[in-house]
């Protein structure tokens, strides 16, 4: 079942994908941390294209985490699975304490992944949405919902592996939707890679680091 070596190798084959978009000036790659970051980055070096980080958390199931009811992205805006709420019997109160926290969460890993520095303005630039993989769709559900508030021209989500359910799910709201492979049946995400290990904070702030170089140097040319 195995499709990548790891996220950078999935990287080097999404950005096969999107050579249309190589040196586009009103292109950017945002990834959606933290796993979408080394996938994002390897995009972004193929294609000359800046890149940023767009963060989104999942929102768990109260007792049950794995389960997302949900997800919030940057700018608060957030998606509910309305049917998995009732299945749950998740209470409102529930609810709104998991959305405080992980806005929270959402809060502080923007302000350690951006180091000071501003968010990019989005408005009429063709947006490529990238991480590592989907599943539900519900995190990549709600970063479309935020962005879409920032008035990109277009928002392109591409991601290495995805289950064709999530992608017919994400039709109506994306503007194109990139994937390398969409196995069936589908299992979770990192069983498509051979090392899916847990991506770092450090990582995330090393390779945006090197991005912001990298943007640098072009346009120093």
């Amino acid at each position: 079942m195995v499709l990548f070596r790891d996220r950078a190798d999935a990287g080097r084959q999404l950005s096969a994908w999107l050579g249309k978009y190589r040196g586009d000036p009103s292109a950017i790659v945002l990834a959606l941390p933290r796993g979408g970051v080394p996938v994002a980055y390897e995009v972004a070096t193929a294609l000359s294209l800046p890149l940023d980080v767009y963060t989104v958390r999942k929102l768990g199931v109260p007792g049950h985490e794995e389960l997302a009811m949900g997800a919030v992205a940057s700018g608060g805006s957030y998606v509910v699975d309305t049917h998995l709420l009732e299945l749950a019997q998740v209470t409102p109160e529930e609810f709104h304490t998991t959305l405080a926290r992980e806005l929270g969460e959402l809060q502080r890993r923007e302000a350690a992944y951006r180091d000071d520095r501003p968010q990019p303005d989005l408005r009429g630039k063709a947006v490529l949405l990238v991480d590592d993989g989907l599943a539900t769709g519900a995190s990549m559900q709600a970063a479309i919902a935020a962005l879409r508030q920032r008035e990109p021209a277009k928002i392109v989500v591409a991601v290495p592996v995805a289950s064709p359910d999530s992608v017919l799910a994400l039709e109506a709201s994306a503007d194109e939707i990139i994937t390398v492979h969409q196995p069936w049946p589908f299992y979770a995400v990192g069983i498509y890679y051979e090392n899916f290990d847990q991506v770092e904070d450090a990582v995330v702030s090393r390779l945006l680091s090197q991005a912001q170089e990298a943007q640098r140097r072009w346009t120093a040319v």
